[in-house]
């Protein structure tokens, strides 16, 4: 099973498409930069995607519509 699930996600995004594109993009921040928002340990996901979903969850990463 996936964390975190897309049921949480959708309610804090309010399309999949927005989301994708959210994630991706600070994914691909993660990866140039080195730069993360919470310590190893606190992260589940050990790739990049899976965190920026994970700091998305969490309000790390604000949505502007």
């Amino acid at each position: 099973m996936l964390y975190p699930s897309i049921d949480k996600l959708l309610n804090i995004v309010d399309s999949k498409y927005i989301l994708v594109h959210v994630a991706s993009k600070r994914a691909k921040q993660m990866q140039e930069h080195k730069h993360f928002q919470l310590n190893d340990s606190e992260y589940k996901s050990k790739k990049e995607l899976g965190r920026a979903l994970e700091e998305l969850e969490r309000g790390l990463i604000t949505v502007k519509k």
